[in-house]
């Protein structure tokens, strides 16, 4: 099954109406997300709770890595750069930090609050290569920004 991000949207839209608590709303999105497509092996937040620290946030799928820094891997990446991160092949990206063994391909976006702050990123991976397309980010992205960013 691939994801309806219309229909995702709306979903989440009216699950996550009047909720402000980050925690609550990424641990939503992450259960939403994750069982909405085939493609996608794990799917989770990594929050930053400290200066250039992401640690692991809600998510679904096996264990993740408890904390990344920004300066490493796909995650680190997309939360120094504040730019999404979209990886075809893991083994190609320099410095990858492989959680799972099963991973092949990776899409990472960051998450912005309001003032404009990234508060955690969005890592979606999957057991397949070239899992993820940029209309994929593209929806993604503006899933994020309306829920995180109001």
């Amino acid at each position: 099954m691939r994801v309806d991000y219309t229909t995702l949207a709306k979903t989440i839209r009216s699950l996550t109406e009047g909720e402000t608590d980050e925690i609550a709303l990424m641990a939503t999105l992450a259960c939403e997300i994750h069982h909405s497509d085939e493609r996608f092996d794990w799917t989770g937040f990594y929050r930053v709770t400290e200066p250039e620290l992401l640690k692991i946030g809600p998510y679904q799928g096996g264990h993740g890595c408890l904390t990344i820094p920004f300066s490493r891997g796909v995650c680190g990446a997309a939360a120094r750069t504040r730019a999404v991160q979209l990886v075809a092949d893991v083994d190609s990206f320099p410095g990858h930090i492989a959680c799972a063994s099963s991973t092949r391909s990776e899409l990472v976006l960051p998450v912005f609050n309001a003032a404009g702050e990234v508060i955690a990123v969005l890592d979606i991976d999957s057991d397949q290569p070239a899992a993820f397309t940029q209309a994929d980010a593209d929806a993604l992205e503006s899933i994020l920004a309306e829920v995180f960013a109001r």
